[in-house]
């Protein structure tokens, strides 16, 4: 049964059957084999049938939440038990967003010597990716924002405040002093790509500014847009957890945004389920030992 209702849940993710058996390490006729199997012992049809996959039915959808819970107890039973023959070891599979993935370093410190066998696995993901991978159990816990938009059911941590500043090329004009967040309407930028949030969060506070986003450089990697404001007068806008590595030399100088001196709290989420895994609970105690640690604004230079 745990096994149909792992085939079933990458069907309703990759909404393809060809895709979802590729996934689950298994041919297609033996994916719909399973999923066929599970509606007759289930006795509804989960699943709307034609020359392809068409959509989960009514009884589907409710069956998927169900099934979610189910797979994620069965994971949770079987890492539980093995943490005790065993001690805390496993994978912990971690989506974070572009702009938090210097702050992973301060998850895994310490915690790796302290758990040898415990690896992670690190992925970039929007926001929204991550809260969709954590309902798909593709994940274990995410590194997003948790006062921006809606989360849904999810535990969370708070583990810092994401504070603003303008980062340049040294010698920038805008290096001298704090730069308000009106004063970039003629500014050259590179930013993140409309569907981070990050972006919507610069373009929420540039709009109460009254300017317009109109950036000349759009990525979804914080390295792309630095890569560029290290060869031109472009700028860019990084939280300052992500601009630290960048501002070690002296090609780049940062400074603080200001009215509004914006600020937006990030942290680690996890499904909410309890009793969490030996694991997870341990990446959890580490996220709260972190969340009292302050965002230090590097100075311009």
């Amino acid at each position: 049964m745990i096994d149909k209702l792992e085939m079933f849940i990458a069907l309703a993710r990759e909404e393809h059957f060809g895709r979802a058996a590729a996934a689950q390490g298994v041919t297609q006729p033996t994916l719909s084999a399973a999923i066929k199997q599970l509606e007759d012992q289930l006795g509804v049809m989960l699943v709307w049938r034609g020359s392809r996959y068409q959509g989960l039915t009514p009884e589907g959808q409710r069956a998927l939440d169900w099934a979610r819970r189910i797979v994620g107890d069965a994971r949770s039973l079987r890492q539980e038990m093995r943490a005790a023959r065993e001690g805390l070891s496993g994978d912990i599979r971690l989506a974070v967003i572009p702009t938090a993935l210097t702050v992973v370093a301060d998850l895994t410190e310490g915690f790796t010597d302290k758990h040898p066998n415990v690896r992670f696995s690190v992925q970039s993901k929007t926001s929204t990716e991550i809260l969709e991978m954590l309902e798909n159990l593709e994940i274990d816990a995410g590194l997003t924002y948790l006062d921006n938009e809606p989360l849904g059911r999810v535990t969370t941590v708070p583990v810092y405040a994401e504070r603003y500043v303008l980062v340049a090329r040294s010698g920038h004009p805008l290096l001298a002093g704090p730069v308000a967040w009106g004063d970039l309407g003629e500014v050259p930028l590179c930013l993140l790509t409309p569907d981070m949030q990050n972006r919507r969060i610069i373009n929420q506070h540039m709009a109460e500014a009254g300017v317009a986003v109109e950036p000349q450089i759009e990525s979804t990697s914080v390295v792309v847009l630095v890569s560029h404001v290290l060869r031109s007068n472009w700028a860019t806008i990084l939280p300052v957890r992500a601009a630290e590595i960048f501002l070690a030399g002296d090609d780049l100088g940062s400074v603080p945004l200001v009215r509004p001196d914006a600020s937006h709290t990030v942290g680690l989420v996890a499904p909410h389920r309890e009793p969490f895994t030996p694991v997870l609970t341990a990446l959890l105690d580490r996220a709260r030992t972190l969340s009292d640690i302050p965002a230090a604004i590097p100075t311009g230079r």
